[in-house]
């Protein structure tokens, strides 16, 4: 039996009204304290692409790092070259393995990735919620101090740089002198992709340790919706209505091939 809360929408109408429920009662808006992540497959945790290589991250995380700014164009990222965050942003952006996770802001967004492919209808999947705003109590003073003063609820690269530092030594260290905690960033604005998929990142101290073991510890922060595999047709033919499609997902010549395709795909022909 699982502490955090579960959820199992019985039709489109249920899991929106879930979704879209959070409301700042200080401000009287609908502005939602969580961040989303949608998974095909319920069974999927949220361990980061870096300890699926099946290698210790901290033993390979500063080699994929360094090979990946040494092969990269040097012109990659003109404004701020140094920046450790950047490089990560753009090595998980691009598919290298990394510690970040991908979230959302946007539950239809995380609803998309949930759908994308069709080929994985006959299993149910899930959106995972954290509750980034509630999360900052566990951060380490270093970092609660400066981001509640701010009045702010997640970090920029820029901000992550001046506290934690700019090289993965400077955040080892950082490591070593402060409890694990999870802790999350807003990318900066590489390219229309991050932009229009609403992206959040998350990463863990301690690049070895298991961010779903570490919530289920911190159970408040966390929240899962299971989505029924017999619901997955209706909510990804609502999101084409609905305009999130991957022609927006991935802007540009590659999204307008993946939608096509997906379109004029035969349903009573998929597994």
């Amino acid at each position: 039996m699982e502490d955090f809360e579960l959820f199992e929408p019985k039709n489109w109408i249920e899991l929106q009204e879930f979704l879209f429920n959070e409301k700042d009662h200080k401000i009287d808006r609908f502005r939602s304290p969580y961040a989303y992540r949608g998974v095909y497959n319920a069974e999927f945790g949220l361990e980061p692409s870096l300890q699926r290589m099946g290698r210790k991250p901290s033993k390979v995380e500063g080699t994929m790092i360094r090979n990946f700014k040494k092969y990269s164009p040097i012109n990659t990222l003109t404004d701020d070259y140094n920046n450790l965050w950047n490089w990560m942003t753009l090595g998980q952006h691009h598919g290298l393995p990394t510690r970040l996770i991908d979230w959302t802001h946007s539950p239809n967004v995380a609803l998309h990735f949930l759908t994308e492919d069709m080929d994985t209808y006959d299993v149910d999947g899930a959106i995972w919620m954290v509750n980034y705003v509630a999360l900052r109590d566990q951060l380490p003073e270093e970092l609660k101090t400066p981001i509640f003063n701010k009045d702010i609820f997640y970090f920029s690269s820029t901000e992550l740089q001046q506290t934690i530092g700019n090289s993965l030594e400077q955040l080892y260290d950082f490591s070593s002198r402060n409890a694990n905690t999870m802790i999350f960033f807003e990318p900066p604005s590489l390219d229309d992709r991050i932009i229009n998929q609403f992206a959040l990142f998350s990463f863990m101290l301690d690049p070895d340790s298991n961010p779903l073991e570490w919530l289920k510890k911190h159970p408040k922060y966390l929240k899962k919706v299971i989505i029924p595999s017999g619901l997955k047709w209706e909510i990804r033919d609502k999101l084409d209505q609905a305009n999130i499609t991957e022609r927006i997902i991935y802007p540009g010549l590659e999204g307008i091939s993946k939608w096509l395709k997906r379109w004029y795909s035969d349903k009573n022909k998929l597994k």
